[in-house]
């Protein structure tokens, strides 16, 4: 295999680019705005890096925000006019429709010539989707038994001890927070995992907990392990950095379809894709479990309502993301005009379906001829620069709270942002060069 490239270009260079902002306190309570930068060149090259960060010390409306980011950008000598997209994480002071920072972004960048789009962070969008799926009795009889377990030592070293004599699966039950999305799952597959384990282990302490021995609560708690399981896979698809944006947008629409094939097989009471929901269907045959597939259904078709109410921003640009992840697939008639003539000649050479076969979407249209599809490409590129998500953000932040702690809180700003800059790139410094750009050499004394 052949080494990667390193990539020297200087984000001067750039043909577009957009930004994710997100903004969270510190171990100070000090605002910091996260500022990260994703950049396309002409030879498809893909950029993305820590444009800065930027402290807030006073208030932090769409505002003062906007005036953080444009000094990001002006100090680093980007051209506005360069600028398709900002995605931020759906914060008021980030997405209000006149105050706030990306309707001002995008008014900078109509009055500079260029055309930016505003983007909620998908990954936030879905997190809001799977919160809707109540089924609260379920929830808090299973939280508040793991309350009982792990909130008083002795219970929880005795219940450690106890899994461990019998051979569980697992070694203990987890907690469950709103703030990490996740957890919901993590913690409802694990309990219904240590079901049997946890039902005997209450009933020595002479606490039963009375819903275990209930065919229709545990059908509930099934129904509830697999839902939050497919929600998490999900999750866990959209995450990660330099997510084509077309990637992401696949994604989403699959699991919608998913969503509409669950709905239509739990009104037969099929669970073929509910696997826990399944075996608590064997394990009580004469239990009359199928009066609760209207309830099922009704979950599926409320989570199916919030999802199509959401993802505007990115139904918005579907045409465009089609346009560049099928460019071969999309009637001609429904593009730009500017595109048609070129998106025809793309279309009838046979030579180039096969390479976007082939290869991939970056290397594909960095294939295509500068003078025949310019345009094209130029499409290309500002879909390539879109973030659809500020995962990015959420990451970073992670790395300043391991920084910047309560028990190293007298970090300075500036020196918090080299040390997230570093800790973030992916760009090598040149360091023949550096040595070479010194105009004296110190000889050992």
């Amino acid at each position: 295999m052949a080494a990667p490239k390193k990539r020297k270009i200087a984000i001067f260079f750039f043909d577009f680019y957009s930004i994710a902002c997100d903004e969270s306190t510190d171990a100070t309570d000090t605002a910091q705005l996260l500022i990260f930068l994703r950049g396309v060149d002409d030879n498809f090259c893909c950029t993305e890096e820590l444009l800065d960060m930027m402290s807030l010390k006073g208030t932090t409306t769409g505002g003062n925000i906007f005036d953080a980011v444009s000094e990001a950008v002006e100090k680093m000598g980007l051209k506005w006019d360069k600028l398709c997209g900002v995605t931020t994480d759906g914060a008021p002071a980030m997405t209000g429709e006149r105050k706030g920072m990306a309707s001002m972004v995008c008014v900078k960048v109509k009055e500079s010539g260029g055309e930016a789009v505003r983007m909620h962070c998908i990954i936030h969008q879905e997190a809001l989707c799977a919160k809707t799926v109540q089924l609260g009795d379920v929830m808090n009889t299973v939280v508040k038994t793991v309350n009982i377990i792990r909130a008083r030592g002795l219970y929880h070293r005795e219940f450690q001890a106890f899994l461990s004599d019998v051979d569980a699966e697992y070694g203990d039950v987890l907690y469950h927070s709103d703030v990490r999305w996740l957890s919901r799952g993590s913690l409802l597959q694990r309990f219904y995992s240590l079901r049997s384990e946890i039902d005997k282990f209450l009933k020595e302490k002479g606490r039963p907990l009375h819903e275990l021995s209930d065919p229709l609560w545990l059908a509930d708690l099934a129904f509830l392990v697999d839902l939050t399981h497919h929600l998490n896979t999900l999750n866990k698809n959209l995450q990660g950095k330099e997510q084509l944006v077309s990637h992401l947008y696949a994604h989403m629409k699959a699991f919608c379809v998913k969503l509409r094939l669950f709905e239509t097989q739990l009104r037969s009471f099929n669970a073929a894709h509910f696997p826990a929901l399944s075996e608590i269907k064997s394990a009580f045959p004469k239990a009359d479990l199928s009066a609760k597939k209207e309830k099922y259904a009704s979950v599926i078709t409320s989570l199916v309502t919030e999802f199509n109410q959401r993802f505007q921003d990115f139904s918005v640009i579907e045409k465009q993301i089609k346009l560049f992840s099928t460019p071969f697939l999309v009637d001609a008639e429904e593009v730009e005009e500017s595109l048609q003539l070129e998106l025809i000649e793309m279309q009838c050479d046979d030579s180039l379906k096969s390479q976007h076969q082939l290869l991939s979407l970056p290397d594909f249209y960095q294939s295509l001829d500068h003078a025949k599809f310019p345009l094209m490409r130029r499409h290309a590129k500002r879909m390539m620069s879109l973030f659809g998500s500020t995962y990015i953000c959420e990451q970073t932040f992670s790395l300043l709270n391991q920084n910047k702690s309560r028990l190293r809180s007298r970090m300075t700003d500036s020196h918090l942002c080299e040390v997230l800059r570093v800790s973030t790139t992916k760009l090598s410094p040149d360091i023949p060069a550096i040595l070479q750009s010194k105009g004296q050499h110190h000889c050992s004394h």
